[in-house]
């Protein structure tokens, strides 16, 4: 079964952002660094030009998921724990599957609409940006008959489940965090179901899932 997606990926003019979240997406677009990625960056030794063809990546994502729509576990038991991200209607979240989500980027999976909404695990995209075939389905609840398939509106990626958490990281947890005050998610009125994540926001997330599972055994 296809996952299906929040009401608010239906609009088709993306929502005013603040300040600060608007400032944050041109950094991550930008490629802008955190002062503590820039420290680092300086002490890495120049790479040959023979390096590992192995994907690695730097970009980190976080997509928006119900969790009685498609969860987490829903991922782990998919064929290849693989699913494709279809029925994105937003036009700022489309930009990103087309054009910024990359193989091998790590993403972060998040239940919205949940007691409490949370972060709940880690997948990877396994497939670059695509069309999305759900809107040229009349049958499809993501239909879009201005989406042709010679000039396609719509795009999706494919994700891979990693890792579900041992205990799920509650937004109002996660908005308590310092270290996360300047993550997208954590933004008055941040309703995009797919946003960039920092470097260093990510690895806080690890250590936190990391930390709330020993303190619970």
């Amino acid at each position: 079964m296809l996952p299906a997606f929040e009401s608010m990926w239906y609009h088709f003019n993306p929502p005013k952002r603040d300040a600060i979240q608007a400032k944050h997406d041109i950094d991550i677009y930008s490629g802008a660094l955190h002062p503590t990625q820039k420290n680092m960056a300086k002490k890495q030794p120049a790479k040959s030009a023979k390096a590992s063809t192995t994907i690695t990546s730097d970009r980190y994502w976080l997509v928006k998921s119900e969790p009685d729509v498609f969860s987490i576990d829903d991922l782990a038991k998919a064929k290849n724990q693989t699913t494709h991200w279809d029925g994105v209607r937003n036009y700022q979240a489309r930009n990103t599957l087309r054009d910024s989500m990359k193989l091998g980027d790590r993403v972060l999976f998040y239940h919205s609409n949940a007691t409490p909404p949370a972060i709940v695990g880690i997948a990877k995209v396994v497939k670059e940006g695509y069309p999305d075939h759900t809107a040229f389905d009349p049958k499809d609840p993501h239909y879009d008959p201005k989406s042709k398939q010679d000039n396609p509106t719509w795009y999706m990626v494919d994700i891979q489940f990693e890792q579900k958490f041992a205990e799920p990281l509650a937004l109002p947890m996660l908005k308590a965090e310092r270290s996360l005050e300047g993550m997208v998610l954590v933004q008055r009125g941040s309703r995009l179901s797919v946003q960039p994540v920092r470097p260093h926001e990510f690895e806080f997330v690890l250590q936190l899932a990391e930390s709330l599972s020993k303190s619970k055994t």
